[in-house]
Order: structure tokens, then C-alpha cells, then sequence
């Protein structure tokens, strides 16, 4: 200190941020990030999911044919018995709404964006079965080079739709979300195979261009464009 009463004051400050310094484990935080990131995960795909059946209960396709099961099954009458000198009009409706909307919850299975949530999607599951799927990513990987690259096997009807999936670059939720009809037209015009999915795309391409150019309000964008342009800049001389 004698020598260098310069670095008193730093040596002061790093000891007592040492000995100050909160012990915690960062494995501790890690998990405990991981388990607060899973659980806004799951309320918010249980959100997504719950507007999905409440817009699905207000489609007069999807409505009528609740009803009708609900009819059927004597729910609305039971609600209505049940209700009739204790509940209110309004509670009474509501409860024929939860009604439709559970049997719209059990008969429609929606895919994509917002199906209903599942624990084996949220982070921490995936990251517990991380090991599981790179495995079985890797025996999957080996079998299809070697019955397809190797001994030349047709592809079946999963691979196909693999295939096309990729070459679409969608990923599998998305894909899943696609109608049935559209998969079999998918099937039905080898998209496959490269030159047929080449020839797909630019058919989509040319009849996207066809719509836009019949779209009243991408023709106001492109008279806009040619005549304004992004950001030009007026000046104006006093």
C-alpha cells in the first residue's frame, strides 16, 4: 500500500464487491427463467386459443351446427330449466354460450397458431426432451438416406408431403393448418418433385400479381408510389 496508494481505492471496491456480491446460482436463474418464460408461454397460447372458439362461435357454420348438437343432447333445454326462476336472461344466455363453445371445443380440432396449447411445446419440456429429439432426429435422418439415397424406395405418401412442406418453407404447424384439399392437390400435382413445384410457384406468383392488380388499394399504394414516393422530401422556396 505503501508503494501504491494509488490502487487503494480499486482494491478496496473489487474486495467488497466480492464479499458483497449476492450468492446466487446461476443454474437457479437459469431454471427459474426458463420455468417464467414457459408459464407466459402456456397463458398465452391458452389466450390465443379461447378468442379462436369465440370467433369460431360467432361463424353461423360452426354456430348452427353447435346448436343443433346442443339440441340434440337436451343442453340448451336443461340450461334453461335450471335457470328458469333462479338465473337472470343474461346469465342464462351466457351459459348457453359456454355450451356452444365447448361443443365447438370438442368437435373442431384447430391447428396452426391457435391450437390448443400443449405442455410438450413449452420451452422447458422442450428443452428436457432436446436430447430425445436430436436422437430420434439422427435415426430418422439415417433411415431416410438409406432407404431412399441408397436402395432408391418410392416415397410414401408423409414423405411427400415432407417434401413439399420444405420446399414451401413453411414450417409444421403451418402446414398442418392447410386444408386437406390443399394437400391432396398438392399431391395430386407431384409438388414433389422439383420441375412441378417450380412450375406451382410461378403459377401462385403470376395469379398473386393478377389479384394485387384488380385490388383498388395496392392500385392507390403504386399511384402513390409513382407519384409521391417514401419519404421525398418538398422544399419550398419563401
Amino acid at each position: 500500500m505503501l508503494d501504491h496508494p494509488e490502487e487503494y481505492y480499486s482494491h478496496y471496491y473489487h474486495y467488497y464487491s466480492r464479499r458483497l456480491a449476492p450468492k446466487v446460482d446461476v443454474r437457479v436463474v437459469i431454471l427459474v427463467s426458463v420455468c417464467a418464460i414457459s408459464v407466459f408461454q402456456f397463458f398465452s397460447w391458452w389466450n390465443s386459443y379461447n378468442k379462436a372458439i369465440s370467433y369460431l362461435a360467432t361463424v353461423p357454420k360452426y354456430r348452427i351446427q353447435a346448436m343443433e348438437i346442443a339440441k340434440q343432447q337436451g343442453l340448451l333445454r336443461k340450461a334453461k330449466e335450471k335457470g328458469r326462476n333462479k338465473k337472470s336472461k343474461e346469465e342464462i344466455r351466457d351459459e348457453e354460450e359456454n355450451i356452444i363453445k365447448n361443443i365447438i371445443k370438442s368437435k373442431i380440432d384447430i391447428k396452426g397458431g391457435y391450437q390448443k396449447p400443449q405442455f410438450r411445446d413449452l420451452l422447458l419440456f422442450q428443452i428436457l426432451l432436446a436430447p430425445f429429439h436430436l436422437c430420434s432426429y439422427i435415426v430418422w435422418y439415417c433411415r431416410w438416406i438409406y432407404n431412399f439415397n441408397i436402395k432408391g424406395k418410392e416415397y410414401g405418401e408423409e414423405e411427400r408431403l415432407y417434401i413439399i412442406r420444405k420446399s414451401m418453407k413453411m414450417s409444421k404447424s403451418q402446414f398442418d393448418s392447410l386444408e386437406d384439399h390443399q394437400k391432396e392437390t398438392f399431391l395430386k400435382r407431384e409438388l414433389w418433385i422439383k420441375e412441378n413445384y417450380e412450375v406451382y410457384k410461378q403459377e401462385q406468383e403470376e395469379e398473386l400479381k393478377k389479384r394485387l392488380a384488380n385490388d383498388p388499394r395496392w392500385k392507390r399504394y403504386r399511384r402513390w408510389m409513382k407519384n409521391e414516393g417514401p419519404g421525398r422530401l418538398m422544399f419550398v422556396d419563401d
